[in-house]
């Protein structure tokens, strides 16, 4: 298989890495995350305007059709420069599910003014008692007459306090933890009713809960078939690992180098400690994990738009399980060699460890893909 990017796919990769390099410099980032919005709004229509957060929807909703390998290249630059705009939440996964469930009206509606950076979306799916399992949902929608009454709690949304439409999931029917019967609804993020407790993450990001009280949408709000949400939320959580694994590669790299020209320019006892063959052997093992979770990643985005199928989940919890584990070792090693300055807010190296340690948490760490690897293995 012929895994080099096409001379379009390189294009991308340079106009991602162009934009990247010249409005995200840590500095910058870090006046980013201080404001109220969280992240760069110029930034983010700087995105839209070079089609950036069209590339994975058709040609139809003002898209690319790019694939898993598009995504893949767009998501690492963004990873290199520890972007704070919620581009997976908005772009791959509330884009997907509205793009696999949605109606003819709601892709048009909804697709075109994500592709085209007008409004973020972002999504639902995670609650206080979930840990990581989705169809675990306690949140509840009841049937009206022209619609559904929402009741429930949301857990950390990233992206969800610049949000204008919200992705929701709800059980519509069965207990909690029941695959079947959970829906997925698009609530107007400013719908009576709907509260967001707003804080800032770990890694620097913005995410909320989001509190739904009586909130009550029409009929028309509902996105795909009633309770039958499931298979497609585990699908586009597949996809959204895939961008995961390639934001991790773009952090690890940038993680990398800047260990590697610490240790050149560092010095103890009169030379450069990178000249102590101890810590070569480890800049080594860091580099190795990082060649690694490429290659695991660029596998992840193979299979990421594959048909839904146990290779296809076995794939991409393998990617999440190597990835997880490589960022975590990573940054734990770039720390190491750094020494006090690697743990300085005002240092760049904490703020990737940081996030590499985040990813690993997201949709699922290491440890838990792993199960759900050798569960799979089993049924093969």
């Amino acid at each position: 298989m012929d895994f080099r990017l096409t001379e379009e796919q390189q294009m991308l990769q340079e106009t991602a890495a162009r934009l990247v390099r010249s409005e995200y410099t840590f500095e910058q980032r870090e006046r980013y995350r201080e404001s109220e919005p969280g992240f760069s709004k110029a930034f983010w229509k700087q995105l839209s305007e070079l089609g950036l957060t069209a590339v994975p929807f058709s040609e139809a909703f003002g898209g690319f059709d790019g694939s898993g390998v598009e995504t893949q290249v767009v998501m690492t630059e963004l990873g290199r420069g520890l972007c704070l705009e919620p581009y997976m939440q908005s772009v791959i996964l509330a884009g997907g599910l509205i793009d696999q469930l949605g109606s003819d009206h709601q892709k048009q509606t909804l697709l075109t003014g994500i592709a085209s950076g007008e409004f973020i979306a972002a999504v639902g799916l995670q609650e206080p008692q979930s840990h990581y399992n989705l169809d675990d949902v306690e949140t509840r929608a009841e049937r009206l007459e022209n619609g559904y009454r929402l009741n429930g709690r949301k857990a950390v949304v990233i992206g969800g306090h610049q949000a204008v439409k919200l992705i929701i999931s709800a059980r519509t029917s069965g207990e909690a933890s029941d695959a079947a019967g959970i829906s997925l609804f698009v609530v107007d993020a400013d719908a009576d009713g709907v509260e967001r407790q707003i804080y800032p993450t770990v890694d620097g990001l913005k995410g909320c809960d989001v509190f739904l009280r009586n909130v009550t949408v029409p009929k028309e709000a509902l996105l795909g078939t009633l309770d039958e949400a499931s298979p497609a939320i585990h699908y586009q959580a597949g996809r959204a690992m895939a961008a995961l694994c390639a934001e991790a590669v773009g952090a690890m790299e940038e993680a990398v180098k800047l260990t590697l020209d610490y240790l050149k320019t560092r010095k103890q006892f009169g030379v450069p400690i990178g000249k102590f063959q101890v810590l070569q052997h480890r800049m080594v093992d860091m580099s190795s994990e990082l060649e690694q979770a490429r290659s695991m990643a660029t596998l992840a985005a193979s299979v990421a738009d594959d048909g839904d199928s146990v290779a296809r989940q076995r794939v991409l919890s393998a990617a999440k399980h190597v990835i997880g584990r490589s960022g975590q070792y990573v940054a734990e090693q770039a720390i190491q060699l750094h020494g006090g300055i690697g743990m300085t807010w005002e240092y760049s190296l904490a703020h990737y460890a940081k996030r590499l340690i985040m990813i690993n948490h997201q949709l699922g760490d290491d440890d838990h893909h792993l199960e759900v690897f050798s569960g799979l293995m089993e049924t093969a």
